[in-house]
């Protein structure tokens, strides 16, 4: 399939239940590489029985948002839609006031061109920008909002980098406020958008607690990140919701297991929201050891989806001697 975008790539299994589940090899692989090709999935058949069922392409143009209007996209009969960012602090610039007119923008552009919009909603950023609302870091009942994070060489916390800011996940003030603005796009946009995807579960806080924010737990995390879930499944029942879910602080597979990640994959498969993660880079073995095999094992109702993004081709090479 020729593609002239230089935007990148992102594919959903879609989020309707199936009858059959895929045999556990195929499903890994599929997994892999449905964020470039349109692979169709031999045991899976839709819930209405018309016949197998295929990834659906989507071009993630990002923050790009303006980019929806380029004619290679719109033409281009193999992607299905648009998946854009939009922050926390853009959307609710004041407590209790919404700023979703963008997003109805965008989403009215693409829905009378037949083409479907996929929401990744940011409460993390890679940047100094700050990601949420003003309210939330100065009212000292959200203890600032939101968090520094770092990333560093193996275990050398001593070169910490400053890596962005993440939303306090962890803090049920702050995460109530989270899920408050899922509630008010759910009311705005459910059933008319494709899906909401969660952004990445990971954050680098560090191991041995000098670089822990306040009131941050390994455990807390870990459901806080499930309340959010359950919150998006609740405020957008018809359109797909998917948790970006890659790593999780507190452990690395497979030396040390404490059963963070595979606890989230389990709750979205019971409460039926999808998973994935942003980057496809088959052949990283953080990857291979994370998110890849629970993605490959997951419920046979639960969708998937993989976002090919900025730096992942060239981690998409095989390494030499294994082409």
């Amino acid at each position: 399939m020729e593609l002239e975008l230089t935007g990148n790539a992102s594919s959903v299994i879609p989020c309707g239940r199936v009858e059959h589940e895929m045999d556990p090899s195929r499903r890994a692989f599929v997994a892999a590489v449905v964020s470039v090709l349109a692979w169709p999935e031999d045991g899976m058949k839709a819930e209405s029985g018309d016949g197998p069922a295929a990834p659906r392409n989507f071009i993630f143009f990002g923050r790009e948002r303006q980019r929806i209007s380029e004619r290679a996209f719109l033409e281009h009969p193999h992607i299905v839609g648009a998946q854009l960012k939009y922050t926390w602090r853009e959307l609710e610039p004041e407590r209790d006031r919404y700023q979703v007119q963008p997003l109805l923008d965008d989403l009215a552009f693409l829905e009378a061109r037949g083409k479907r919009l996929f929401v990744q909603l940011q409460d993390v950023l890679f940047s100094e920008e700050p990601v949420v609302p003003d309210y939330l870091r100065t009212d000292p009942a959200f203890g600032g909002g939101a968090a520094r994070k770092y990333e560093y060489e193996g275990d050398d916390e001593s070169g910490a980098r400053f890596d962005g800011w993440v939303a306090r996940r962890w803090d049920p003030a702050v995460r109530a406020r989270f899920i408050r603005l899922l509630e008010v796009l759910g009311t705005k946009v459910d059933g008319r958008i494709e899906g909401v995807n969660l952004a990445e579960t990971s954050v680098g806080f560090g191991e041995s607690g000098k670089l822990h924010p306040r009131g941050f737990t390994y455990e807390n995390y870990v459901e806080g990140v499930k309340a959010t879930m359950t919150g998006a499944r609740r405020a957008f029942p018809r359109s797909c919701v998917i948790q970006y879910a890659n790593f999780m602080p507190g452990e690395w597979l497979p030396w040390t297991d404490r059963g963070y990640l595979r606890a989230v994959y389990a709750w979205a498969d019971r409460i039926g929201v999808g998973v994935g993660g942003p980057d496809l880079l088959p052949y990283r073995k953080g990857q291979q050891n994370h998110s890849y095999p629970l993605i490959a094992a997951r419920g046979r109702h639960t969708p998937a989806g993989v976002a090919v993004q900025d730096g992942n081709l060239g981690g998409s090479i095989p390494p030499r001697g294994n082409a």
